[in-house]
């Protein structure tokens, strides 16, 4: 079992930055898939982005060049660092960890506010 903590969100202007950080409390947390994701209101939730247990990483075309995603494994911690914010972004944005590519887990969320 996996638990993930998602903290970070918040309000901020147009053109401002976030850090959001997701913690997970698991003993192999270098073997997890890692992936970021957002919902707007009524919708579904969208993958933002997605780092491996190797560090390789994707990023969604709509937040390429403005969002980055990195791990610390030393830490078990996930960042998602969110620049050039614009009210578009505004969403509760979730984590997801993948074990053995077969469990999934999810974080409660964080709310992420840009006002124009």
């Amino acid at each position: 079992q996996v638990q993930l903590a998602e903290s970070g969100g918040g309000l901020v202007q147009t053109g401002g930055f976030l850090r959001l950080d997701c913690t997970a409390s698991v003993s192999d947390f270098s073997t997890l898939v890692m992936h970021w994701y957002r919902q707007f209101p009524g919708k579904q939730r969208d993958l933002v982005a997605s780092i491996t247990s190797g560090g390789n990483t994707f990023v969604a075309n709509s937040v390429k060049g403005r969002f980055t995603i990195s791990r610390e494994n030393a830490k078990n911690t996930v960042y998602l660092q969110m620049n050039s914010l614009k009210p578009e972004d505004t969403a509760v944005y979730f984590c997801k960890a993948v074990e053995r590519g077969i469990w999934e887990y999810w974080g409660q969320g964080t709310q992420v506010t840009v006002s124009s």
